[in-house]
């Protein structure tokens, strides 16, 4: 019975690369390949522009991080542009030798005004702690008196909300001033950036609460939104708990915000699906149509040298893809540009484009109403647009981490006006072909066959259809 046993076991033993061969082979063979279909008048409202919001950490203090990128920067359009260390990096407050406290934005002032300058409005992560503040002289610590910290978010709001605020760059329209965000700190979990506790003797109550108050202090200003608790991930216990403070003390929260660094694509669009739950009892619902934020996002919230190829911009692509479907109001890519050394910039320290940007460009080609494409497969998938000059764009993506995954994607467009078009093809290197007056008598161009577009694995691709002059 023994020698049966050891037989059967080492038998077993033999077979187990087999057996993970054949499950990876059946896995892989039941992966759905990609047929595109692209039908013009399957159409929704103007395509989402809720991507388009671009972090930048604090890689260099008392530098103007931005300023050397501002033409980069302008160039993929973004509404918002996050940013934190404002206190700490920029010198805002420091203290009289009578005890009082002084305020000085000019060199916040800068960076605010190359955000305006790349056509941006500012975020605010309102933190770190001034030294001239804190009870234990960190930039993460308690501060002594916490009016001093209401007094010190009052004024950042008048400041950059405020009607008569003007900046070295000019005194901007109610446009430029209105809709303001401040995020009451950033991170408050993570032991790096305090650890601010949802209760205890140092939480992150205390630290809204006074931050709210001097919101609601703030005098002579246009409309502005306050709100946190911008954890390192979404938190059940964090969000309720939170949300039950705010709720009984009767705070003022404008959104609900937090990050998300992911290799998996559908982790964002999961956030929601969660949030929208923990929402959902009635002493919460009164929450469920807060805008909804991810702050900071990425492939992964430590540097890794991947998310400068070709996958991070896949990653990037196929992410925004999904959470497009979702009531995310904006989630802000991390980051814009590196520090002395490669962290996670889209850019280099002296501006040198890396692939995300790349894929970002692409993406900001997506212009006019939202095509519902149809057919995507497991890796492969699309956005698409149509303008008012009929200009069909298609941006395909395949986001495969394990780089095997090559498909010969048939691409159909459907409901085409009649005539004849040029069709360009872009990949993420810049390459791009073009070919001209392909006809399209009924409306229909079919890329199938040698025509197909070959998506090798992180490749992202745009199809652009004009009609031909």
């Amino acid at each position: 019975m023994l020698k049966k046993l050891l037989i059967f076991l080492a038998i077993f033993v033999l077979a187990i690369p087999a057996i993970l061969y054949s499950f990876q082979y059946f896995s892989r063979a039941a992966a759905v390949k990609a047929n595109i279909v692209v039908d013009v008048t399957n159409t929704g409202g103007a395509f989402p522009d809720r991507w388009k919001a671009l972090a930048q950490g604090g890689e260099e203090a008392g530098v103007a991080m931005l300023h050397n990128v501002v033409p980069q920067v302008a160039a993929l359009y973004p509404k918002y542009i996050r940013i934190d260390h404002i206190y700490d990096f920029y010198n805002v407050v420091s203290r009289e030798s009578s005890g009082k406290l002084a305020f000085n934005f000019d060199r916040l002032d800068q960076t605010v005004c190359d955000i305006y300058h790349a056509g941006a409005m500012p975020f605010f992560s309102l933190g770190y702690m001034p030294p001239a503040m804190s009870s234990d002289g960190t930039l993460v610590g308690k501060p002594t008196n916490w009016d001093e910290w209401s007094l010190l978010v009052q004024k950042t709001i008048e400041r950059y909300s405020g009607k008569n605020t003007v900046l070295p760059c000019g005194a901007l329209g109610d446009y430029w001033k209105t809709g303001i965000y401040y995020e009451v700190w950033n991170e408050p979990d993570l032991e790096t950036f305090g650890k601010w506790y949802y209760s205890g003797n140092k939480n992150y109550e205390d630290l809204y609460y006074y931050s709210a108050k001097g919101a609601t202090a703030a005098t002579n200003v246009y409309p502005f939104k306050i709100g946190g608790p911008v954890t390192t991930a979404l938190y059940k216990n964090w969000i309720q708990q939170f949300l039950d403070f705010v709720s009984k003390n009767n705070l003022r929260i404008d959104f609900i915000s937090w990050h998300h660094y992911s290799k998996r694509i559908d982790d964002f669009e999961q956030d929601v699906i969660n949030l929208n739950e923990w929402l959902s009892p009635p002493q919460f619902q009164k929450y469920q149509n807060l805008p909804k934020i991810i702050s900071e996002w990425g492939f992964d919230s430590n540097v890794n040298s991947i998310a400068d190829t070709n996958v991070g911009a896949a990653q990037t692509v196929a992410a925004i893809r999904n959470f497009l479907m979702t009531n995310i109001d904006a989630a802000f890519l991390f980051e814009i540009k590196d520090g002395k050394n490669p962290s996670w910039g889209i850019l280099t320290n002296d501006g040198q484009e890396k692939p995300r940007y790349h894929a970002l460009e692409m993406l900001n080609d997506l212009d006019g109403k939202e095509i519902f494409v149809s057919g995507e497969g497991t890796y492969v998938s699309a956005l698409a647009s149509i303008n008012n000059n009929q200009a069909v764009t298609l941006v395909l993506v395949n986001y495969d981490i394990n780089g095997q995954n090559t498909e010969a994607v048939p691409v159909t467009f459907k409901n085409l006006s009649p005539g004849n078009y040029d069709i360009t093809k872009t990949y993420l290197s810049g390459q791009s072909e073009t070919t001209l007056n392909v006809a399209a008598p009924t409306g229909e161009i079919d890329m199938i066959g040698q025509k197909s577009v070959i998506m090798t694995p992180n490749q992202v691709v745009s199809i652009e259809l004009k009609k031909s002059q």
